[in-house]
């Protein structure tokens, strides 16, 4: 007969999941409420109110999706996007991959920056293409991309796509909660992210604010969006506040609970001290990574705090690190993905993971698996150096 499951306790440093805390796994545990009950429309209002904090927005339109941060994202093209439109996408990683995957789903045309894998999105390639596509309907473009630890200038981007009277559709799966997104302030038109990595909730949920602009657009389409799901002009419906309600979906409550829960405590906490401390644990972790030896693939001005890709010295097994890590230290860290697959070791100080002890916990951790394969390291100098930094 299978027993229950009971999963090893681990510490993720990888691209995500980061660590949950246990207030909001205790909110996941609350007792099970009907998804039209009064209370659970009330606490529906609060995650619309703490989300718009979280953005940095007062779209009305701001919601958590009931899926990951792809669903957020597919939630984001299959409403403002519709066959026949050209749509500009910027691809420096694998996640502007599947943005070029769902404007062609939705029948539209994707016209590509191509920028190297660890290099932000090039602002006057996209100015140059924006002038040589005239009506294209939007820009999509990741400002925090996953897969390298690059993060792109959301601000010059949303504006040349404001200039040239385009939408501007971002994905901050990784940024928000970690470093600013400042939707309002960008004028970015529709942002998604992801409730698993610097919010610290489990996966599941996808927050989605869409602005006033956008939502006119979803609500003039010229046909039905090619998903009852994720149509927009339903699940509007569905968040529009107790008394004007229409059932859409079974909403999943206690993920909802937990998702309310991650929100309280960065609204506890303080957006901008969240994005101090993100910032405070990855210097410490580069002082650490530097002092070692080690070097990160990202240039430091556009570098991610909350995901690091850290180079594999030559001749070092990459996956038997990681494997140590897991092994020895019930630490979970990310291999690199597409042109950085076994190059790169990908580290996320994302939310509950961002703390001086995951910091000195991984450095130690590290130091001990490399010195196994004789990698050429300064044995004994990156803990001193992040003690330094951490105080």
């Amino acid at each position: 007969m299978t027993s229950s499951f009971n999963p090893p306790v681990r510490r993720l440093m990888g691209p995500g999941p980061s660590d949950v805390h246990p207030r909001v796994l205790g909110a996941l545990a609350r007792p099970t409420i009907g998804h039209l009950d009064p209370e659970f429309s009330r606490m529906m209002e609060e995650i619309k109110d703490l989300l718009r904090y979280a953005f940095r927005t007062k779209n009305s339109l701001t919601i958590p999706v009931s899926g990951p941060g792809s669903v957020g994202m597919e939630t984001c093209f299959v409403n403002l996007i519709e066959a026949g439109d050209t749509v500009i996408v910027c691809q420096n990683g694998a996640f502007g991959g599947r943005m070029k995957e769902n404007v062609e789903r939705c029948g539209a045309t994707a016209v590509m920056v191509m920028d190297g894998w660890g290099k932000p999105v090039d602002i006057e390639k996209v100015g140059d293409v924006l002038k040589a596509n005239p009506g294209a309907k939007a820009v999509a473009f990741v400002h925090a991309e996953t897969s390298t630890g690059v993060q792109s200038d959301a601000a010059a981007i949303c504006a040349l796509a404001q200039e040239h009277g385009a939408l501007s559709i971002v994905d901050a799966v990784t940024s928000l909660g970690g470093t600013p997104v400042l939707t309002d302030e960008w004028g970015a038109d529709a942002v998604y992210s992801g409730s698993q990595k610097c919010l610290s909730c489990m996966p599941g949920i996808s927050p989605v604010t869409i602005s006033d602009k956008a939502a006119d657009v979803v609500r003039s389409r010229n046909h039905k969006v090619q998903s009852w799901f994720m149509d927009l002009n339903l699940v509007m419906g569905y968040w529009s506040g107790e008394g004007a309600r229409v059932y859409h979906h079974t909403a999943p409550i206690n993920p909802l609970y937990a998702i309310h829960e991650a929100l309280v405590m960065l609204q506890e906490e303080g957006l901008e001290e969240a994005w101090a401390r993100h910032a405070a644990m990855h210097t410490a972790l580069r002082a650490g990574i530097e002092a070692m030896g080690l070097s990160f693939i990202v240039d430091e001005d556009c570098r991610l705090p909350q995901l690091n890709t850290i180079a594999v010295p030559e001749g070092v097994d990459e996956a038997a690190v990681r494997g140590a890590l897991l092994t020895r230290y019930n630490l979970e860290i990310g291999a690199g993905l597409g042109d950085l697959a076994g190059k790169v070791w990908r580290v996320g100080l994302m939310g509950q993971s961002a703390t001086g002890e995951h910091v000195t916990l991984f450095l130690s951790a590290i130091e001990d698996a490399l010195a196994e394969q004789g990698a050429a390291i300064n044995a004994g100098a990156a803990l001193p150096a992040a003690r330094a930094i951490l105080g």
